[in-house]
């Protein structure tokens, strides 16, 4: 397990901060847990990276599970301080981190991929990783944001059969390299992350529309235990799912619509 532990906290990353400064475990309940509990010790440096081989409490949105087998995908969670965006703003952050995600899997699968609002990953209809942002606050500022990322991406079998991985679609008979793969994950979400910094508000909801699974399709969804059909035809800017219905447009949170 050293020698594990040692390519990934000594790796180079060739990134300006996030993952200088990285924490191994080999198995922890949950990377977003722990990057909690480092906070509240007040030992954390900004773009610190906790990573595990074994997730065995990994959570979700909307508090779902998150299944990943030991060793074969990756489960990390990155602390970082945007103390630039006011709470307001905060959606902004889940589109920077979300378009740096797709676009790491994009250097693996060349298309089928989407952005399932708010920020799952999805390769077609199914589901290769996940995104769920902690945010603590300090006035009207972002104080603290972790960012917990689950990626599918040697794993085959899913008691899910929604579920899939980078080597499952490529077909792929080899395993990937998880450390070269965390590398290039990381660059690209630092470099989202950057231009977040730099108020590229509109580039970066341009090109997160542009991902975004079902947009401007017809679809059905549940909302107060009721079907209905809509079509998805944006975000607003507070971060909310904007869907017409009958030539209405209505805005949901995260827990009043479910996709069918």
């Amino acid at each position: 397990m050293s020698k594990t532990v040692d390519m990934f906290e000594h790796l180079d990353t060739k990134t300006i901060f996030i993952g200088k400064n990285t924490q191994f475990l080999a198995t922890c309940h949950s990377t977003n847990d722990f990057a909690m509990q480092m906070i509240q010790k007040q030992y954390v440096f900004d773009g610190t990276v906790i990573i595990t081989n074994n997730q065995t409490k990994g959570r979700g949105q909307r508090g779902n599970d998150w299944e990943a087998e030991a060793g074969q995908n990756l489960t990390l969670s990155i602390i970082l301080q945007p103390k630039f965006l006011n709470i307001p703003e905060q959606f902004n952050l889940n589109i920077a981190i979300s378009l740096g995600v797709i676009n790491f899997l994009a250097l693996y699968i060349d298309e089928g991929l989407s952005i399932k609002w708010p920020n799952d990953l999805y390769f077609k209809n199914q589901k290769i990783g996940g995104i769920l942002i902690e945010n603590t606050v300090q006035g009207q500022f972002i104080n603290y944001s972790i960012i917990g990322i689950g990626l599918n991406i040697n794993q085959l079998y899913f008691k899910n059969e929604r579920a899939t991985s980078i080597r499952k679609i490529n077909q792929q008979p080899f395993l990937y390299d998880l450390q070269e793969m965390y590398v290039a994950l990381i660059q690209k979400i630092e470099s989202y992350y950057l231009k977040l910094k730099q108020n590229q508000f509109i580039f970066l909801k341009d090109e997160y529309l542009q991902k975004l699974y079902l947009i401007n399709q017809e679809h059905r969804f549940e909302r107060n235990e009721q079907d209905f059909v809509g079509k998805i035809i944006g975000v607003n800017e507070k971060g909310k799912l904007s869907v017409e219905i009958d030539g209405d447009i209505v805005d949901f949170n995260l827990k009043e619509i479910t996709y069918l």
